[in-house]
């Protein structure tokens, strides 16, 4: 119970810092999307776990080893083991939990790129989530009533909810592409956080610019220094004959009498 309670006070300053510190907005609010981009807010209405799923790859850069269940904005994200199969878990994601896909996309790009919401757009948001809400208030009391009135009226708010979820949704992943279009034509993929820095990452930026005004970084060779000189083995010839091995003499090597303080040959070691 303290680790969730601790992870809802995370939650809650992310959103406040997120709402009160970052100072850049949307490229296109949520009532421009649909001039904007028609096209694809017909396709984000129709198809929205689709769009979802291509959203998140993009907003990963195609690289789908920085991929998280739910961006890392539920207590189960990085314990589902989403390394193994990336592709799978994202699909099963927007399947299953699609509404926390669609807002965890939307956090993410704005966690990267600095964006707040405009007041228009919490507008909206909010109204959507209070259509459902009611909706389901509705629901209830139809259930706990059993009169067929508060069933139509519930019915009724239930249809009103999901045109507000369905058009405002569409509207946020259009909005959230139109971003992340801009964004690649300007922006280069930040390292990974999920996987160690490679060699030429080591001490020092990975996307370092070169100094201005001096010569270009020259490739350094081996360290200098007095190394011991291997011998040169003999190489064999292109065109037949035999190769050119040196000539060592042609004689038996001395034979060594034992050392001092052993027996002097065999006829004495059998003693033993």
């Amino acid at each position: 119970m303290q680790g969730r309670t601790e992870f809802q006070q995370q939650k809650l300053q992310t959103y406040e810092i997120r709402q009160n510190q970052y100072q850049n907005h949307w490229s296109v609010p949520l009532m421009d999307t649909i001039w904007k981009k028609p096209l694809w807010c017909i396709f984000s209405a129709f198809c929205p776990n689709c769009v979802s799923y291509i959203n998140r790859k993009q907003a990963l850069y195609g690289d789908m080893t920085r991929y998280i269940c739910c961006a890392g904005h539920c207590p189960c994200s990085g314990r589902m083991k989403e390394q193994e199969c990336p592709e799978v878990c994202l699909g099963l994601e927007v399947c299953f939990c699609f509404t926390q896909s669609v807002a965890s996309t939307r956090w993410m790009l704005q966690d990267e790129l600095r964006v707040q919401n405009t007041q228009c757009d919490n507008c909206l948001i909010g109204t959507m989530m209070v259509a459902q809400y009611l909706a389901c208030l509705c629901d209830i009391a139809a259930c706990l009533s059993g009169s067929s009135e508060v069933a139509e009226l519930a019915h009724c708010t239930d249809n009103i909810a999901q045109v507000l979820w369905c058009s405002v949704c569409a509207c946020m992943q259009t909005q959230v592409k139109v971003q992340m279009d801009e964004r690649d034509q300007t922006h280069r993929p930040p390292p990974n956080p999920l996987q160690p820095p490679g060699q030429q990452m080591m001490g020092q930026s990975a996307y370092a610019a070169p100094p201005q005004g001096g010569p270009p970084p020259q490739q350094q060779g081996p360290p200098q220094g007095n190394y011991p000189q291997y011998p040169q083995y003999p190489q064999h010839p292109q065109q037949g004959g035999q190769p050119n091995y040196p000539q060592y003499p042609q004689q038996g090597h001395p034979q060594q009498g034992p050392p001092q303080g052993y027996p002097g040959g065999p006829q004495q070691m059998t003693r033993y």
